[in-house]
Order: structure tokens, then C-alpha cells, then sequence
């Protein structure tokens, strides 16, 4: 999978993709990410990549020109599946979608800044718009690095143990299920007996069944 980031400050996100399971994907050969500096393409001296809303109002607008010719200069060099823009007013992220883009082979990452950006720029070549959550942020680098992290994990040969995202919450539409190491007891805290009976079906089943109480409690609409 390759990951092309447009932003206008990639170095906010270089660190995320130098430790941990995103670095070992990398290394790997399973993933390749790429930052793209805006303002490489900005306008003038002074590399201009925002401007003020027509009609009006306060904050700036990045314009259509840099993004456009940025956008097209990758296209021309390969094809993507998607070009997706994270913006607050777009999807909210979740499993489903994640476990989407991991199958993609070439994905495209804006990351909105200032006001947003020229709808033109959305009319030409945004295939999909994605927001991580109902809040507003600086910009779209840090939540690229979210979607990132959650689509890049789920490639496979990245996790050591593979099983561990086939049962992570949300992949069935239920949260995780109570989990335990050792010791057995700590401070009078013992771990269920049934997970240390040997028996995968009767373990199996109380997993479930506490997945679907723990979901019931605290997201019953998962449940819907």
C-alpha cells in the first residue's frame, strides 16, 4: 500500500511513522508513506497556498491552483483509489471504513488547514471525506495519522499476531471483552476462573457474552 500526505506542515506528522507498528510496516516493505509539502506548489515568491473567502467572513481558504496541481502531478504518476480529504464535516471514521481502505493499493491523504479548502478542489478530485471525530482541529495532519495508523495495522504480515485485529473492538459491532495477564490475583482481584479452565468453547462463549454486556453498557447503539 502506498499513502501520498498532502499538508502544508508534513513535518507534523513525520514522528508517528518512525516508531512502532507503523515503522515495522514500513520497514517491512507492506507500506509506504510519502509527505508532500503544499506550499512546493505555492503561488509567488512567497509560495502562497491560502487566500480570503469570496462574499466574505473571517479566516482563509486554501486555494485551488496549489492543491490541484499537486493532486495532478501524482495522479499522472499512478492511479488511486481513493482521494480523500479529512475535513470535520466528512464521515466519521470507524471499523467498517478502515477495514475498507486496507484492500486499496494507492490512497490520497489531504489534510485541510486554515478555513478549509476551495470547494472546486472537492468537485475535482475528492473521492471520499473523512472526519475522526465531531470536534475541530489545527488542521488534518493529526487525524491523517489516525487514519493511517488504523488502516496501515490491519495490512497484513504488519501485526505479529494477525488474529489480534480480526478481535479488536468494532470489528463485529461489539467492544472488546474484559482482558487479564498475570498473576491470577492481585490485591484480592482475581482473574475469572473460566479463563484459566483450558475450555475454548466455554471461553469462547463468556467472551462474547461479555463483549455484548460491555457493549450493551456503554454502546448500545453498536448494538442497533
Amino acid at each position: 500500500m502506498r499513502i501520498d500526505i498532502i499538508s502544508v506542515l508534513p513535518e507534523l506528522m513525520e514522528s508517528p511513522f518512525r516508531t512502532s507498528i507503523l515503522k515495522r510496516a514500513m520497514d517491512k516493505g507492506l507500506a509506504e508513506v510519502h509527505f508532500h509539502n503544499l506550499r512546493d506548489f505555492g503561488l509567488g515568491k512567497h509560495r502562497q497556498v491560502d487566500d480570503e473567502p469570496y462574499g466574505g467572513g473571517a479566516g482563509m481558504v486554501m486555494m485551488i491552483e496549489p492543491l490541484d496541481q499537486c493532486i495532478s502531478e501524482l495522479k499522472a504518476q499512478r492511479n488511486y483509489d481513493e482521494v480523500i480529504y479529512l475535513t470535520p464535516d466528512g464521515e466519521t471514521l470507524n471499523q467498517k471504513i478502515a477495514n475498507s481502505l486496507s484492500i486499496k493499493k494507492n490512497l490520497i491523504f489531504l489534510c485541510g488547514h486554515y478555513k478549509g479548502i476551495d470547494q472546486r478542489v472537492r468537485e475535482l478530485h475528492i473521492t471520499k471525506e473523512i472526519s475522526i471525530g465531531d470536534y475541530v482541529l489545527t488542521g488534518g495532519e493529526l487525524a491523517a495519522c489516525v487514519l493511517a495508523d488504523s488502516v496501515i495495522r490491519l495490512l497484513p504480515g504488519v501485526l505479529n499476531d494477525e488474529q489480534s485485529a480480526l478481535t479488536d473492538s468494532f470489528q463485529d459491532n461489539l467492544l472488546s471483552p474484559p482482558i487479564y495477564t498475570r498473576p491470577s490475583e492481585y490485591k484480592g482481584l482475581k482473574v475469572p476462573e473460566i479463563l484459566m479452565s483450558g475450555n475454548s468453547k466455554k471461553i469462547e462463549e463468556w467472551l462474547h457474552e461479555e463483549a455484548v454486556k460491555i457493549t450493551q453498557e456503554k454502546r448500545p447503539d453498536l448494538l442497533d
